[in-house]
């Protein structure tokens, strides 16, 4: 028994809470089961407690990494009042201190989180740029599988090609940049199809908002979208783009290159241990939105680049492990822990 302990709603639709859900929903297979217990957004640091009590009837606690913070006192307390001994793990999908925060949180964090992480009997990170910040870290990857089904839809609307970003909307993800960028090319170019959570109670998401309407002749929005959508989006789409400047794994990435699709994105995060650049897709300066209209401009009007991209890219995917891969990694990992 496996109790997870992670932050807000496990049914978020992110690569990390996805990778949870995964390997929950893989338990059984090997053996195993995964119990979630999920500290609320509010106030997470006065739930720590009420999650390791929770955790108690469990072989292993599993600490996400979102979490990890806000259960460093509490694993200082337990340890110091000697009750019996935490089996305790760790599967970290962000670097130490987070992503996209102030300096000062970050640093504060960063501290916390490896308080947690030192007293953890195995640690897995799921990306090989995340193994850079530790010793002894296991490499999980997230795993693949492509979406069931075969119908496709015409994405290009007219255009000489369709370009598919999935992405919530966050300033990291760098949606501005590529419509900024998709506006500089000519009419009948491109057609850009967003598909993600546009949170549009937010000033950035009011920002897209905003900036799609004004090039609505060359965007589509589809919103959050579900497996069986989200799956015939990239079957229908020309190329998948994604000016992200921190991914700590890139799923969308993956999953573009298995659905043989050419990527775009910035040199950052982990896509250049994904894509090698001018092979799978183009890798390419962050911030170079000039840059980026001329990846959009070459992979629209160069088929047959757009073709040898598109095949190595289906190529490189067929390396990456399958989900059921994945999971028996991680399961044999949090199995080894004495």
């Amino acid at each position: 028994m496996i109790c997870l302990v992670t932050l807000g709603d496990p049914e978020t639709m992110t690569g990390g809470y996805r990778y949870q859900r995964r390997m929950a929903n893989l338990a059984m297979g090997n053996d195993a089961r995964i119990t979630f217990v999920s500290l609320p957004r509010r106030a997470p640091f006065l739930f720590g407690w009420r999650a390791l009590r929770a955790a108690r009837s469990t072989d292993v606690v599993l600490v996400d990494s979102i979490a990890a913070a806000y259960l460093a006192p509490w694993i200082a307390m337990w340890r110091r009042r000697r009750r019996r001994r935490l089996r305790l793990a760790a599967i970290v999908h962000q670097p130490p201190g987070g992503i996209d925060h102030s300096p000062t949180r970050r640093r504060i964090q960063a501290w916390l989180d490896r308080f947690v992480y030192k007293r953890c009997d195995r640690v897995m990170v799921a990306s090989a740029l995340l193994a850079e910040d530790f010793e002894d870290a296991v490499v999980v990857l997230p795993g693949r599988d492509r979406t069931a089904g075969t119908d496709v839809i015409d994405l290009r609307n007219g255009a000489q090609a369709a370009a598919l970003c999935v992405a919530n909307w966050l300033p990291n993800k760098g949606i501005l940049e590529l419509l900024n960028a998709a506006a500089t090319l000519p009419k009948g170019m491109i057609r850009v199809h967003l598909a993600g959570d546009e949170r549009p109670d937010t000033a950035y998401g009011q920002q897209v908002i905003r900036r799609a309407s004004e090039i609505s002749d060359r965007v589509s929005r589809h919103g959050p979208c579900d497996d069986a959508a989200i799956g015939r989006l990239y079957r229908s789409a020309d190329m998948f783009v994604l000016p992200s400047r921190w991914e700590t794994f890139g799923t969308v990435y993956a999953e573009a290159l298995d659905a043989g699709l050419p990527v775009i994105g910035w040199r950052s995060g982990n896509l250049p241990h994904l894509v090698d650049d001018g092979k799978q897709g183009m890798v390419l300066t962050p911030g170079d939105v000039a840059g980026l209209a001329r990846a959009l401009r070459m992979l629209a009007e160069d088929e047959m680049t757009r073709s040898k991209m598109a095949a190595a890219a289906a190529d490189r995917a067929r390396k990456l492990p399958t989900w059921d891969e994945s999971a028996q990694q991680f399961f044999s990992v949090l199995a080894s822990i004495p």
